[in-house]
């Protein structure tokens, strides 16, 4: 179902995040779809944008691939709105912008289009009072949708695997970032840092996690996101895992993760 903005609403800008992380495989979705849900579930209203050509939060989420009649690459080309092209899901108060592999396409199409980077934010600037939070799901890339998304937010959160090689990654995606701040984007900030898949016990996960922490402090989430099966298993359900198993350890860190957030982005606003 499609969304339809309330009556009445009013007209703040939603608070948008970008997860974003060039490596595959480090939970960007599984964070967006949970991380959402959670928010939701503290009766705040929060809209997903699918902008990875996998569409894995969309079929995480139970958007079926055969019905997903707008799109984000309908968005970034401007045949439609975000809110035009948000639906609903088995989450209330959850909306996510679905994708589809015709997504893919639009990096090579947007390359002669004016302002491309900015085809997202403007989409976004659009929007007025209809959810507090944007999350956007960006794909394994710094290629021209993770720009559009960079473009778009105000802040950027990082999804980090517990492995060797973390750290050399995340100092060229801050660099990246800091190179669309000063270009692009004055408002973008690092919102944090959030350690996925940490398994304790393997060793490596305990080195890596006390290198981020000295490397970045208060940076990091307090929050750690374990390996956990019950989390694996959820999206071939079509469900974030706080609706497939909410007492399991995975599901529980995400609640956590969720109120810290939260309670960042209420120390943010007031100082």
């Amino acid at each position: 179902m499609l969304y339809t903005p309330p009556k009445n609403h009013d007209k703040r800008r939603p608070r948008v995040l970008a997860l974003v992380n060039q490596k595959g495989g480090v939970g960007k979705t599984t964070t967006a779809i949970n991380l959402g849900t959670a928010l939701a579930a503290t009766h705040k209203s929060v809209l997903i944008i699918d902008l990875d050509p996998q569409g894995n939060a969309s079929t995480g989420m139970g958007l079926d691939a055969d019905d997903r009649p707008v799109t984000s690459y309908e968005v970034l080309i401007g045949e439609d709105t975000l809110t035009g092209a948000a639906m609903e899901t088995v989450v209330p108060g959850l909306y996510v912008v679905p994708s589809t592999r015709e997504l893919s396409g639009a990096e090579i199409e947007l390359i002669d289009v004016e302002r491309r980077e900015r085809r997202l934010a403007e989409a976004v600037d659009a929007l007025e009072g209809d959810w507090d939070y944007v999350l956007i799901d960006c794909p394994p890339s710094l290629g021209l949708l993770t720009l559009n998304a960079l473009v778009a937010a105000d802040a950027v959160l990082v999804p980090l695997q517990c492995e060797f090689f973390a750290l050399e990654g995340l100092s060229h995606l801050l660099r990246t970032v800091e190179r669309v701040r000063q270009g692009l984007n004055p408002r973008l900030e690092i919102q944090g840092v959030v350690l996925t898949m940490f398994d304790k016990r393997n060793n490596i996960c305990d080195m890596v996690e006390s290198d981020v922490r000295s490397h970045f402090g208060e940076k990091v989430y307090k929050t750690v996101i374990p390996r956990n099966v019950r989390v694996s298993e959820a999206p071939s359900f079509g469900k974030p895992a706080l609706l497939y198993d909410w007492r399991c350890k995975g599901s529980q860190a995400y609640i956590h993760l969720a109120s810290e957030l939260i309670r960042r982005e209420e120390q943010g606003v007031a100082a």
